[in-house]
């Protein structure tokens, strides 16, 4: 075993609003992760930084809209997220949450403040990430995995020195309760101040890992509050030290090696995919749902 280079820490790129109640951090897609393949299987990942939200009558968030190709995750560290899709699916997350969002071949969606959390406000943090899928799934048919905090897997560190919740993947035989598409890692670890954590995946595989809470020491190097860290692919392991009371999201996944046509809320392979699901979007092969 070899320890794992850190290519880059990124500082929290500025702002911007997804509808009216996501204030995000776009991470990637970006230049700055090098390779062809940057984060793959994570495409994108939007950062809500933790923020207050004053009382709404109305909750805010994201009305309805398409998606073709992939799957969303959300995480919450504070406040609570509704959803509702057109499959059927709909559900609410709270601090410590997940929902795994399959939508694969498309429907609709919306995601907004859960109505209780919007009436009082309060603070508000957030990711979500988009996960891509092989072009052999792309077309399987939307699922729905609601995963709370205690169904998630659970690895308790030697020496008062925190815990790790597992998503999806495993932890030193911890493993997390989200099935996926391709092999892909995705856990918090929780620590206290001076507690460390050791971390190994696959040197082939994308491997980052993002701030939520305090700040830590990685392979030896200060990474700050709501900065991401980008990891080479030479070597498989890399400790983790805080040095005050942290959360750290990490992530780690087999690379899809197949060409990407993005656009707007569709992630296929190619562009002749694209221009049929927006055929498709408009002739309401995606099912209904009221905004």
């Amino acid at each position: 075993m070899s320890t794992k280079n850190i290519k880059a820490i990124i500082a929290p790129p500025p702002p911007h609003m997804v509808g009216d109640g996501f204030r995000v951090h776009s991470f990637f897609p970006d230049a700055r992760l090098i390779g062809k393949n940057g984060m793959s299987p994570f495409f994108l990942m939007d950062y809500g930084a933790k923020i207050e939200f004053g009382p709404s009558k109305n909750p805010r968030g994201v009305g309805v809209h398409p998606h073709r190709g992939f799957e969303t995750v959300t995480i919450a560290y504070h406040g609570r997220i509704a959803h509702h899709d057109s499959a059927g699916n709909s559900g609410i997350i709270g601090q410590g949450d997940v929902q795994w969002m399959t939508a694969a071949s498309g429907l609709l969606h919306k995601e907004y403040h859960e109505e209780s959390y919007s009436k009082t406000g309060g603070p508000f943090q957030m990711v979500q990430l988009w996960v891509n899928l092989p072009a052999k799934y792309k077309m399987t048919p939307p699922k729905y995995q609601e995963i709370t905090n205690g169904i998630m897997g659970k690895h308790v560190l030697p020496g008062d020195s925190g815990f790790v919740e597992v998503i999806a993947g495993s932890y030193n035989g911890t493993a997390g309760a989200a099935t996926t598409f391709t092999p892909m890692h995705v856990m918090n670890a929780r620590l206290n101040k001076g507690g460390v954590a050791a971390f190994s995946f696959p040197a082939a595989y994308n491997t980052g890992a993002l701030v939520i809470e305090g700040s830590l020491r990685i392979n030896g190097q200060d990474v700050p509050a709501d900065h991401f860290v980008y990891f080479g692919h030479e070597g498989e392991d890399f400790k983790v030290e805080a040095t005050e009371d942290a959360v750290l999201l990490v992530l780690s996944g087999e690379p899809i090696e197949e060409p990407i046509a993005a656009y707007g809320p569709f992630l296929m392979n190619t562009w002749e995919e694209v221009e049929q699901a927006v055929k498709d979007v408009n002739m309401g092969k995606f099912g209904v749902l009221e905004d």
